[in-house]
Parts: structure tokens; C-alpha cells; sequence
């Protein structure tokens, strides 16, 4: 995909983001790899719900910028640690969805298989213990979870997804704050009920498959 097409994509994902309101007033962030060497990251102080492509930065792995209007997001250190990390990653969106953002503020990771689709495309949902945000510390604590996981609750902070391209990241971060929503709602119902042992079983080998492994 040429920059201009990628710029504009991570302008509608924001947008996306903005309309199913997880993201509050300027936050969340977006990144989505251009090349080996090239990342392209949403500004600071920006609804997400309104940026436009030429405030979109391009920015080595090392942190430099290259071209765009104002400051990349203060979680730089953060997206561009999984990148050098995983060189098979393409996207990468953090945001605040309400529900799932409750869970990290909690303590509860989101780690019950309820649903099947959830548990083929997405996974168990961990949770990182609390760094500050924008350090490299908050960085470094998510390295450890980029094996095996495809997103992770930010405790006290708000959920990050990874992919092989900027949209499955966004699907993921989707996928999961519906998870939150459909735990939340069948605990309140009297209990969230896991799927059988062997369905389950079944459903974590085909996972498994798809990821490669």
C-alpha cells in the first residue's frame, strides 16, 4: 500500500474509533507500518475522529520524524518497540473502550472463552501491569506478550491490539471491547459459562493452526 493510501486508511480507522466512542476527546493512538524502516503515527492533541492525512507522521524505528504536521502520540516508545520487536507486524491501535477499558482498571484480564469467534481470532486478552503511560517502561512491559497474544488490557490505562496489518488491529481492539461487553453482561445475568472442554479444546487448535503454529 503507497503512503498517501495508508495515510488516509489510518484517518477512517481513527474515525471508526471516534464514532463507536473509544476514544475520548484526543486520545487513543494509531501506527501502521509503510516499509522496513518507515512507521506512519497519528499526532498529538488530535481527535482521532478528525485528523487528516497530512497530520499523520512518518518516523524510522529509531524515533526519528520524517515528514508530517506537529508531534507524533506520546506513546511513540510504545508502538514503535513492537515493531522493532515483530518485524511481521503491520498495524498496531490503542484506544479506551469503556467496558473493556473498565476490566484493565479492575484487574480482570478478559481470559474466559465465551464465544467462539473471539477465541479463534482473537484470544485470551491479558492483562500488563500498570507503567506509566508514553514510558519505555509501559513499552517493555508489552514485549513479553507479543508471542502469543494478539491484543492486552493496559492496566488502569486501556486496551492495545497488534496485527499483520492496521485494519486486523483495529478488528482486534473491536472483537475485544465486544468481549468485555458480553462478560460484563452475562456476569451481571448470574455467570459468564465457558465453552465445553472439547469444542474448546478444538476451537484453541485451529488457532493455533491460523497463527502458524
Amino acid at each position: 500500500m503507497d503512503e498517501e493510501t495508508l495515510r488516509e486508511l489510518i484517518c477512517e480507522i481513527g474515525r471508526r474509533v471516534w464514532q463507536r466512542g473509544m476514544a475520548s476527546a484526543n486520545s487513543g493512538n494509531i501506527s501502521a507500518r509503510l516499509d522496513a524502516d518507515t512507521v506512519l503515527i497519528t499526532p498529538t492533541l488530535v481527535s482521532k475522529g478528525f485528523m487528516r492525512p497530512e497530520q499523520i507522521l512518518a518516523m524510522n524505528l529509531e524515533g526519528e520524524v520524517l515528514r508530517g504536521e506537529g508531534y507524533p502520540t506520546t506513546e511513540t516508545h510504545m508502538h514503535l518497540r513492537l515493531y522493532r520487536e515483530r518485524e511481521d507486524l503491520g498495524g498496531v491501535v490503542h484506544a479506551h473502550p469503556p467496558v473493556s477499558t473498565a476490566f484493565a482498571v479492575a484487574g480482570k484480564p478478559l481470559d474466559l472463552h465465551l464465544i467462539p469467534e473471539a477465541v479463534i481470532f482473537l484470544g485470551e486478552v491479558p492483562l500488563v501491569p500498570f507503567q506509566p503511560p508514553g514510558s519505555p517502561e509501559l513499552a517493555e512491559a508489552v514485549v513479553p506478550y507479543l508471542a502469543t497474544c494478539d491484543a492486552v488490557l493496559l492496566e488502569n490505562h486501556g486496551v492495545l491490539c497488534w496485527g499483520s496489518d492496521v485494519e486486523q488491529a483495529y478488528h482486534r481492539l473491536e472483537t475485544a471491547e465486544f468481549c468485555a461487553q458480553v462478560t460484563l453482561y452475562a456476569q451481571l445475568l448470574g455467570g459468564a459459562r465457558e465453552l465445553p472442554p472439547e469444542p474448546l479444546a478444538n476451537l484453541l487448535r485451529l488457532r493455533e493452526m491460523m497463527k502458524g503454529g
